[in-house]
């Protein structure tokens, strides 16, 4: 079966199997900042954003998709070097297999919320699993991005 989704800004008739899961149909299409983590949505690396919204993609079904906007980090580029480059001048960057979902979780808040409250940041990116960094680095660089140092 196709569905017609607008991917990173482009409109894509994409050949899927009606139990495929989105995270595997964006890294098929050429997507491979969509990790696979736990495949149970529970680590977040497979995060996109589905119509600008943080969505777990390793277990969403890609027939759901239909007539949506998906949003990977490659559709990203521009907001994910200025996140990027805070994040790595507070010392959170280590293996970066999180980045492209905790970017995009970021930038999604951005839009989003207006001068959040720490708290609030720690809430929206909940779900975003690092195994490498104790998150206090990761924070501080997306609270500059967020303009609430």
């Amino acid at each position: 079966m196709k569905i017609k989704v607008t991917l990173n800004r482009e409109i894509k008739s994409i050949e899927i199997n009606p139990d495929d899961y989105l995270s595997e149909v964006l890294r098929d299409n050429g997507c491979k900042s969509v990790k696979r983590g736990c495949d149970k949505s529970t680590c977040g690396a497979c995060t996109v954003l589905v119509d600008d919204k943080p969505v777990l993609s390793c277990t969403y079904l890609a027939a759901r998709a239909e007539g949506k906007s998906i949003t990977t980090l490659e559709g990203e580029q521009e907001e994910a070097m200025k996140l990027g480059q805070l994040i790595v001048a507070e010392g959170g960057d280590q293996c970066g297999y999180c980045t492209p979902s905790l970017a995009l979780t970021a930038i999604a808040m951005k839009r989003e919320l207006v001068n959040p409250t720490e708290e609030e940041i720690i809430h929206y990116i909940t779900g975003n699993l690092c195994r490498c960094s104790g998150y206090v680095a990761q924070l501080k660089g997306i609270k500059k991005y967020m303009g609430v140092e």
